[in-house]
């Protein structure tokens, strides 16, 4: 897959030049029916309005996006079966980004100007957020974000629902020190949010008496972590934060289990394994380790116990929910809320909607910042238990106001 062994310059480059094309072909979109004050224009004229759902169906990612991609559509099946959104069903379009960045941001394209779809929903890591970014920007249409990233971003034409990094990442970093686990091995892919979210843990680091005692980073799909695995095993560190993506994770906890480094000798606190990846793995390689998420299947609520009922009776018993996948389902909920606010799907008067957008989700009340276009979420870790689902072992209390920027904390100004 091509987008997955370029360099980190070139994958900058290639963004830009993503950019570049997106906007010439903007200036060829059609027009749709709809008389918008924003850009390229959805077809609102039918019975039915089309959403696009945009994430990896296939590559090294899939491990990730296909169950997110599972929610959105359970979200449009029990919004259709509601009575749609502002009297028009929904008519789910699927892309698949396949891994690679250059292919989510000609599917979002395709999305935008060909299907003319009202709002899209989807991507997972940062690499292809950055990707499909300009292409949203350029053609003024909404893109829906669900998974926690390494903020220090602001677009006005994505709203970012998964946390950002005053919501889970320091939130993690707190609970660390709390433990008296202060110096860090840091293990990641190579791309934009590893390097970024490692760049806000060795400043935090700095300012609160912890060390970071090595840095490491592996090619996403890799399968070779020996090296690495060694690497922290000496290094003197007494807690491994990881930010590796999609299917890696397989094969750097099978390593990290037959180097004889376990939960309890070396801990590892994660940010992008979840429910359905610790299935994936393998519980007998993730029992007892960390994670920092907003929601976990467990989490206790009406609201969360309905959630995964409806899942798990399209999809399987067998198949738990996870954080992604529940700021995904939750997208479609809030874009819905901001249409019917508006009582228009012009993005415009959409945007100008958002503000104080609440509702009762699975993970708890979240609110809409209108201001970041991001979300009040309550922050928690977890611990993976023996039957495969992660148990809370602590959270904020209440919801925290995103703070994408990192504007509150005096460690972070030379960041942004």
């Amino acid at each position: 897959m091509s987008g997955l062994n370029i360099s980190r310059r070139g994958l900058l480059a290639g963004v830009s030049a993503l950019g570049a094309s997106a906007a010439l072909s903007a200036c060829g979109a059609k027009t749709g029916s709809d008389t918008s004050s924003a850009g390229a224009q959805a077809d609102t004229s039918g019975d039915t309005v089309k959403v696009g759902l945009l994430n990896s169906l296939s590559g090294t990612m899939a491990i990730s996006e296909v169950t997110v991609h599972n929610a959105l559509l359970l979200a449009v099946k029990e919004i259709n079966a509601a009575g749609g959104v502002l009297g028009k069903k929904l008519k789910p379009i699927s892309q698949d980004g396949a891994s690679d960045w250059p292919t989510f941001a000609e599917k979002a394209q395709t999305l935008i100007t060909d299907d003319k779809v009202v709002a899209t929903f989807g991507c997972w890591t940062s690499a292809s957020r950055k990707a499909v970014k300009p292409v949203f920007e350029r053609n003024k249409s909404l893109l829906f974000y669900p998974v926690q990233y390494e903020g220090l971003e602001q677009s006005p034409y994505i709203f970012y629902v998964g946390a950002t990094t005053n919501q889970q990442i320091v939130p993690a970093l707190d609970y660390l020190k709390k433990q008296g686990l202060t110096k860090l091995y840091l293990v990641g892919s190579d791309y934009v949010f590893p390097r970024t979210a490692n760049k806000e843990i060795t400043a935090y680091a700095k300012a609160n008496g912890m060390e970071v005692l090595g840095e490491d980073y592996a090619p996403l799909g890799s399968t070779e972590f020996s090296t690495i695995v060694n690497k922290v095993k000496d290094s003197g560190a007494d807690a491994v934060f990881n930010t590796l993506n999609g299917d890696s994770n397989v094969a750097f906890f099978k390593e990290y289990k037959s180097a004889g480094l376990t939960a309890k000798s070396l801990p590892v606190l994660s940010v992008s394994i979840a429910e359905e990846e610790v299935k994936s793995i393998g519980t007998q390689y993730l029992e007892g380790q960390l994670t920092a998420w907003n929601y976990y299947q467990t989490t206790p609520g009406a609201a969360n116990e309905k959630f995964v009922k409806a899942y798990q009776a399209a999809y399987g018993k067998d198949k738990p929910t996870s954080d992604p996948m529940e700021a995904a389902y939750i997208s479609v909920y809030l874009w819905k809320a901001m249409v019917e606010k508006a009582g228009s799907f012009d993005v415009a008067k959409v945007k100008a909607a958002s503000d104080g957008i609440t509702f009762d989700a699975p993970e708890g009340k979240v609110t809409v910042d209108g201001a970041t276009q991001h979300v009040h979420k309550t922050a928690r870790i977890g611990k993976v238990r023996s039957d495969g689902l992660i148990e809370e072992v602590w959270n904020s209390g209440k919801p925290v106001k995103p703070d994408p920027y990192l504007k509150g904390y005096d460690w972070a100004s030379g960041l942004s």
